[in-house]
């Protein structure tokens, strides 16, 4: 072979070479001790980070995606050291991979049976129908006192009719720490949001009234004073399809979790029913 071709060959071999490195980055994010580290871990651990959760999901920016590839980078050269270290044959070591192993393949069980069993717009519906029509009616505005003792009640009430103020009383003596700080006001609620013998004495009373006698229930005394009446305001179906949605989800999740209980044999006996 000539010189002339060899030379071509040696610089196609090095063009070759060249194209390559760039390449093989492409695919990675950095070179650990000669060990390459995948972009796709950067991904992964974005789609992570970025997840939506209860506040939102966190925004994608420059400065995150630094931050997710420097903690990457770094994750291998500690994973390194550790298997250099010989902690891999460690039993604590196994017995925590077998445990996260679990919880991996359990939580992806659980997201492909969402995936294949989406809750349809007619299940929503349906729901919401149920939901209004339990809502439906004639919505309350009291305030109440509660009291642990029937003579504290009854006392109450003369100090009310001798002219007290019921909002400053509730504000002392009321044992009901929700609506207690704020005069004994329970904002507007369906009657059959309370206890029955609360809710039969509340709708005897007209716009103004209070309780003359303490009405008693599993919690103490109350002493209930009927501020307003209105007709019940139902939200939209688009203000509650996330809730519904949510709600609906969980009981599918619930029962494919009762069926795959249901169908697995086992002496084990459960402490509780989980």
């Amino acid at each position: 072979m000539k010189k002339s071709t060899l030379a071509r060959h040696a610089s196609m071999l090095v063009i070759s070479a060249a194209l390559l490195v760039p390449a093989a980055m492409a695919q990675n994010v950095a070179i650990v001790n000669g060990k390459p580290v995948p972009k796709s871990r950067v991904e992964a651990l974005m789609a992570q980070a970025t997840k939506p959760g209860p506040q939102g999901a966190q925004p994608r920016t420059a400065e995150l995606e630094a931050q997710v590839r420097d903690e990457v980078v770094l994750r291998e050269m500690f994973m390194q050291e550790a298997e250099k270290r010989g902690l891999t044959n460690s039993n604590d070591y196994k017995q925590q991979l077998e445990l996260a192993r679990q919880s991996i393949l359990i939580r992806e069980l659980f997201s492909d049976y969402q995936k294949k069993n989406p809750v349809l717009d007619a299940d929503v519906q349906a729901e919401y129908d149920k939901f209004k029509a339990r809502s439906a009616g004639t919505e309350y505005h009291a305030r109440h006192i509660l009291v642990e003792k029937e003579e504290d009640a009854k006392a109450l009430i003369a100090q009310i009719k001798g002219g007290a103020k019921f909002e400053d009383l509730a504000k002392k003596n009321s044992k009901d720490p929700g609506s207690g700080e704020n005069g004994g006001d329970l904002d507007w609620a369906n009657p059959g949001s309370y206890v029955p013998e609360f809710s039969q004495a509340m709708i005897k009373l007209k716009k103004g009234e209070m309780t003359q006698e303490p009405v008693k229930s599993q919690f103490g005394y109350h002493i209930i004073k009927l501020e307003d009446t209105r007709d019940a305001q139902v939200p939209s179906i688009e203000e509650v399809k996330p809730q519904i949605l949510q709600a609906l989800g969980q009981q599918k999740l619930a029962k494919f979790r009762d069926e795959i209980r249901a169908k697995s044999k086992t002496d084990y006996k459960f402490s509780t029913a989980n």
